[in-house]
């Protein structure tokens, strides 16, 4: 009797077991079922997911993880991975999602400051549209068309096969996924003279919550205004863009100067804040601040360079810097002539010679772990405010380093409200502050965000107030979260949201009401409904 009691535990407990195994298998096996329905590609999707089951799965995550802190056995993984290659694909990840209560992270590039296109807190899918970046470029008609998994690096090299007299204005990283980066803005080098990389944005092709692909005019313009620079995915999943190709002369001028503290760089950078709005809008000069060993022994000293493309000769560019900015000496010595095409590989760190290939490399080497914050100034911070600055960023052995990227020109020209993304004129510069660390685990992180924390409060006196002001594209989540499920407050949400879009925001959570109000499409800082 005893042993049959036994026995019968034994299987009960197998039962027990193989319950939750087979609900697992008989949602997977009925989620593939749904996309094959769905997918209506020759070419058969099941080829194109992943689930842990797999054995390429870990390396298919992992591919795309740009930053090392959200590299966590301890995060939640997708239930699958679909990698499409066809647009119908991406049709049914999106119906099959949402009838399988699936969350959905998009991932292009995968270099969301805070890991939102690759991780979530709920049972979720990523969408990898790493195979879908096709660039179509028209010279003739000074278009492309570009897929939303293609890197600007990808852009930028497609673009200078067919033309040198051509170009786009984007941003710095060459592995950076177009899908994100156009739809959150894209500040580059060329954002004085053309505007952001969504100004020069014509149509887009989205698939929306109901599986529909819309384009410029199925959608309507006020979707269309949202996902340019209001953040995409908050409103459906972006397959492709076409962009506007800008003019660029054969010929450009890049060139660093360098200088410490006893170089006189406070009162250079004081000057530079002056005059770098108001420059020849062919003329982008940023400056790139951090902490460096000093001349004497276990001392450190503050470094800046300014970093410069110009549009342009050498002949023009001299008389140009000698009539405006005169103070920072700038000879013939230290500036190169080159084509534009160049100049990308120049200001994003390759060695001098390397061939414009290597922006068809899609892996950011090497990778690290850090945290990014932003802001933006309205007015110039004193030579002793500037010295209060140094004070802070010497303090410690972990130190953070400051991105100044100029504004003015062209962006000065848009309407705060003709675009989501709002920071236009009366904004000098922008500031983004990089915290990179080598050393791994929870508490290395802790230290250095802390840190990043730090010396993000001691600047809030010197930038932009009520609100003060964030780059989407520089996601923060210390900026504020949503609430978790779909029912997420619109007066919640604004703590965050007006940061980064100011009075804009309250037209892009109407949009979303409009197109997605059941809030399918959420992250930790997406757009939520409005109904008035």
């Amino acid at each position: 009797m005893a042993s049959l009691r036994s026995a019968s535990l034994i299987l009960f407990s197998i039962f027990l077991l193989s319950v939750p195994l087979a609900t697992s298998i008989s949602i997977s096996e009925n989620f593939l079922k749904c996309l094959s329905n769905y997918s209506k590609s020759s070419i058969p999707i099941s080829k194109y997911v992943y689930t842990p089951n797999n054995s390429s799965y870990s390396s298919i995550l992992q591919s795309s993880i740009q930053n090392l802190r959200f590299l966590s056995s301890k995060n939640l993984k997708p239930q699958f991975i679909i990698t499409p290659v066809h647009e119908s694909h991406v049709q049914g990840s999106v119906i099959c999602s949402k009838k399988h209560d699936l969350q959905i992270r998009v991932r292009s590039g995968g270099h969301d400051y805070e890991g939102l296109s690759y991780l979530s807190d709920v049972p979720f899918v990523i969408i990898d549209l790493v195979n879908l970046r096709a660039i179509d470029v028209n010279v003739k008609e000074n278009t492309a068309w570009v897929q939303a998994g293609a890197t600007i690096g990808e852009v930028y090299y497609q673009i200078a096969r067919k033309s040198i007299t051509h170009g786009f204005p984007a941003g710095t990283c060459p592995t950076i996924g177009v899908g994100g980066l156009f739809s959150g803005g894209g500040l580059g080098t060329m954002v004085r003279k053309y505007g952001l990389a969504s100004d020069n944005i014509l149509d887009a092709s989205l698939v929306d919550v109901n599986g529909r692909i819309l384009n410029r005019k199925s959608m309507g313009e006020d979707l269309f205004w949202a996902i340019l620079r209001g953040g995409g995915v908050s409103f459906g999943v972006i397959v492709s863009w076409k962009i506007r190709l800008v003019p660029v002369p054969p010929t450009v001028t890049v060139f660093t100067v360098t200088k410490t503290l006893q170089g006189g760089a406070t009162k250079l950078i004081h000057r530079w804040q002056e005059i770098a709005d108001k420059f020849h809008e062919g003329l982008f000069m940023r400056l790139i601040i951090q902490v460096v060993d000093g001349k004497n022994k276990g001392g450190t000293t503050i470094q800046v360079s300014f970093e410069s493309l110009f549009l342009g000769g050498l002949k023009e560019l001299l008389p140009l810097m000698e009539k405006s900015f005169p103070e920072l000496g700038l000879k013939a010595k230290d500036c190169t002539e080159t084509s534009w095409i160049n100049s990308i590989l120049y200001i994003a760190g390759y060695r001098n010679g390397e061939p414009m290939d290597v922006l068809k490399n899609r892996t950011l080497q090497p990778k690290s772990i850090y945290k990014n914050k932003s802001d933006f100034v309205k007015e110039p911070i004193s030579e002793i405010d500037l010295e209060e600055i140094w004070r802070v960023l010497l303090k410690g052995e972990i130190r953070p380093l400051l991105l100044w990227e100029p504004l003015g020109g062209r962006m000065s020209k848009i309407p705060e409200s003709e675009t989501p993304f709002p920071h236009r004129a009366g904004n000098l510069y922008n500031i983004q502050y990089v915290m990179q660390w080598e050393e791994g685990g929870s508490k290395a992180s802790e230290k250095h965000i802390e840190r990043m924390r730090e010396v993000y409060k001691f600047m809030a006196p010197y930038v932009s107030k009520s609100p003060r002001t964030a780059y989407l594209n520089y996601r923060d989540l210390d900026l504020g979260i949503n609430e978790e499920g779909s029912n997420t407050s619109y007066s919640k949400a604004s703590v965050w949201g007006r940061k980064y879009f100011k009075n804009n925001f309250k037209r892009l959570a109407l949009v979303k009401s409009k197109v997605d109000p059941g809030n399918f499409f959420r992250n930790e800082q997406s757009i939520p409904p409005l109904v008035l």
